[in-house]
């Protein structure tokens, strides 16, 4: 169970790191140019939205995945 548990720890770590480095800066290349639109209409579409929620998902999963082996190891 800890070796498992410590396998997919890693692999969610990987995924993360991966999936932020991927991520457009705020100023990245033809993002700067359409910025103001982005501001009055709040929409972001595509790979960016797609990314973000990934982001999110994985950095649960990341502290959650933490605190199980924390309570496992502990």
């Amino acid at each position: 169970m800890e070796t498992l548990s410590l396998i997919i720890y890693m692999i969610i770590s990987i995924a993360l790191i991966a999936v932020v480095l991927l991520q457009s800066g705020k100023s990245a290349g033809l993002g700067s140019i359409t910025g103001g639109a982005e501001a009055v209409f709040g929409k972001r579409k595509g790979l960016d939205d797609f990314l973000e929620k990934l982001t999110i998902g994985l950095g649960a999963l990341f502290m959650l995945l933490a605190l199980l082996i924390t309570i496992i190891l502990g």
